[in-house]
């Protein structure tokens, strides 16, 4: 298991060349994950629900939730396809763990904190995603009972998690 808080910085990073995060991103399958992962759970700040939820979907569409940003943004396609067999194992694990109600969305694509690092470090799209939303009326340590639901699992988890988390300053009106 092998898991990472990747900040996307400013949804721009998905087109401005000058950001050296953009150069690292594009370097990660070469100089941090040689290993390629089989699936990826996203946990994005920008997918808020009051209680957790995963996307279970066949194929991810690409959310575009934000505005204010140069056209050629939303033009930006991250066809990555969905984790239904994951999202299903990390709601069964989370309810294993005392998290009362795990919903499914089975509409929700992937939202800019997912898709614009992700079209980065896999530009193929090609490995299955599926999100988990936050609670936002809630602390951290209730989060990070949330992340700590894979240990216990027989002492190795099946797939490749990444916590993912916008930064402060986003850009021009993002939500």
């Amino acid at each position: 298991m092998d898991t990472f808080y990747i900040s996307h910085g400013s949804p721009t990073l998905s087109i401005d060349e000058s950001l050296p995060a953009r150069h690292f991103l594009k370097s990660w399958k070469e100089k941090v994950m040689g290993q390629r992962p089989t699936s990826i759970l996203v946990i994005s700040a920008h997918w808020e629900t009051h209680e957790p939820t995963v996307n279970v979907v066949p194929q991810n569409d690409t959310i575009y939730d934000f505005y204010g940003f140069p056209k050629s943004m939303y033009k930006l396609k991250y066809p990555a396809p969905g984790a239904p067999e994951l999202a299903k194992r990390v709601k069964e694990l989370l309810m294993a763990s005392n998290f009362k109600s795990v919903k499914e969305d089975k509409n929700r694509g992937l939202d800019h904190g997912a898709w614009v690092p992700l079209m980065l470090m896999y530009p193929e799209a090609d490995i299955p995603v599926c999100q988990l939303s936050v609670q936002t009326n809630r602390d951290g340590s209730y989060h990070y009972n949330m992340g700590g639901i894979g240990p216990s699992q027989g002492g190795r988890r099946p797939h490749h998690w990444f916590w993912k988390c916008h930064s402060q300053s986003e850009g021009p009106q993002s939500q």
